[in-house]
């Protein structure tokens, strides 16, 4: 059944008193009364009980200590918990638990040792159907900040989740450290940089892990200089690993931090006898600190530049940095739903923004009139264009630009949309990206979200133009707080 957010139900009611609020004095005193009471005395290390009212977006418990709203990682609704203050900040409280005193019946065991420590676990202590439920509510808390027009009557759709959530992510990033003398491959302590390495992973793929690994024993073998970030010195920085579901190739990249790679014969000739599935190792050169994982320039050591996947009967080849779902499997699930909300024919001209390699055009071009679409990383639309061709696809093109620059001009040529597809990262949609959707205002229109909060945000603009027909949640990441949504517009 849809969830229909017909009212409020989490105490955030949009009812308003029935006295007119117009006097500046009754506003006055309003804020002096909010003013005059005072804010609890807090400090950091106080304990308190506290009952946990709901999730908040990033999977946290939430509850409220003498009316301050307070954080708590690891609680779930109508829990009971022994609170201990982490952080004080002006408007809420940071606390860990010190004690459950009643447990949710929907608390399970965790899978993973460090789940809590690291990132990627968030939601492991939750049974899975309750994992579910509340992505439908990470949708409605983002809709509830933002309010676009409408939004308490948008269908809600039933989160749709895997018969088996673990072990569903294709690619492993891990950075490398020493510890103690020794390498060291996994995460980041939540909030640092101190690393814990993580021989298991309960939602990698085991090809992953296994790849990880076996290159972290070759790097120990060989003395390779791993990466150091203080003294930002050594080689190795990153062990990255990529499986196809299909043809259960993989493809491993090493990112350093120079071009210099010591020893790099011996490793890939270790990685062949050690880990005869992997079919292409690559060298990604990012040197210097900086946050990002990858560098601007990749090299082919050994074997095949690419690796091929096969998504509803399509297959893709995918260079080292080219953008595909992480869970291979959900993926075809979210395709077939996006190309049913679509719903194409033969006639409609269909842009596919942010495309990546081109996985969703060409999964939708059987169904369209012609197919154009755009990313700004080069490599990728190489790939896209090669994947069409690979797909025996004439009616789909790819350029390298920006959304927000390319629609405008292809319809000054003459060429325009009648749907639209929007796979955007997490920073949602360019502002000029929706400035463009509402000045061309295609008949059909979908929208894929990764991150809520931005969604809801672009919806505010979107609404102008489209009535939301539904929103439908999908389960890519299970164990976490993230959540995919598709929405299905049609134009008012």
């Amino acid at each position: 059944m849809a969830y229909q957010n017909n009212n409020n139900s989490y105490g955030k009611s949009d009812n308003r008193s029935s006295r007119p609020f117009n006097s500046r004095n009754d506003r006055r005193n309003s804020y002096d009364r909010r003013d005059a009471e005072p804010e609890p005395e807090v400090e950091v290390g106080q304990r308190f009980p506290l009952t946990i009212k709901r999730l908040g977006i990033n999977g946290e418990g939430i509850g409220y200590y003498k009316r301050k709203i307070t954080f708590i990682p690891g609680a779930l609704p109508d829990e009971v918990v022994i609170a201990e203050v982490t952080k004080v900040h002006p408007k809420y409280l940071s606390a860990k638990i010190h004690k459950i005193r009643e447990a949710s019946p929907d608390r399970v065991d965790t899978v993973d040792e460090y789940a809590g420590i690291v990132g990627g676990f968030d939601l492991e202590h939750m049974n899975y159907d309750a994992q579910l439920k509340f992505k439908v509510d990470v949708i409605l808390q983002s809709l509830e900040k933002f309010k676009p027009r409408g939004y308490q009557n948008y269908k809600l759709l039933p989160t749709i989740g895997m018969d088996k959530p673990f072990h569903y992510r294709n690619k492993a990033q891990f950075p490398v450290r020493m510890i103690d003398g020794r390498v060291a491959t996994g995460m980041f302590k939540m909030g640092t940089h101190e690393l814990v390495d993580l021989p298991e992973v309960s939602t990698q793929h085991p090809a992953t892990m296994k790849a990880v690994r076996v290159i972290r024993s070759i790097l120990e073998d060989l003395g390779t200089p791993i990466y150091n970030e203080e003294a930002k010195s050594g080689i190795v920085k990153t062990i990255i690993a990529r499986v196809s579901e299909s043809t259960h190739e993989v493809q491993v990249t090493l990112v350093t931090n120079s071009k210099k790679l010591p020893g790099s014969r011996k490793i890939i000739e270790a990685i062949h006898e050690k880990l005869p599935e992997v079919t292409s190792i690559n060298q990604n050169i990012n040197p210097g600190e900086t946050s990002l994982i990858w560098g601007d320039e990749t090299v082919l050591l050994d074997g095949n530049p690419y690796i091929t996947e096969t998504i509803n009967g399509k297959q893709f080849q995918l260079s080292p940095r080219a953008f595909l779902q992480l869970n291979p499997k959900q993926t075809a699930r979210l395709y077939n739903e996006a190309i049913s909300a679509l719903d194409l024919t033969h006639a409609d001209n269909l842009i596919d923004a942010y495309s990546g390699v081109g996985t969703l055009g060409i999964s939708l071009a059987d169904k369209a009139g012609f197919v154009r679409g755009m990313d700004t990383i080069a490599e990728s639309i190489d790939d896209a264009n090669r994947n069409a061709e690979l797909n025996g696809i004439t009616n789909a093109r790819y350029e390298v630009g920006a959304a927000e620059d390319l629609i405008p001009q292809w319809i000054q040529e003459g060429w325009r949309p009648d749907a639209l597809i929007v796979d955007p990262p997490r920073t949602g949609l360019d502002e000029y990206l929706r400035d463009a959707i509402l000045a061309v205002e295609p008949e059909k229109f979908v929208y894929i979200s990764c991150n809520p909060s931005t969604l809801a945000r672009d919806l505010v603009d979107l609404v102008e133009v489209y009535n939301v027909e539904y929103i439908q949640s999908i389960d890519m990441f299970p164990q976490t707080s993230r959540v995919e949504a598709i929405v299905k517009f049609t134009r008012r």
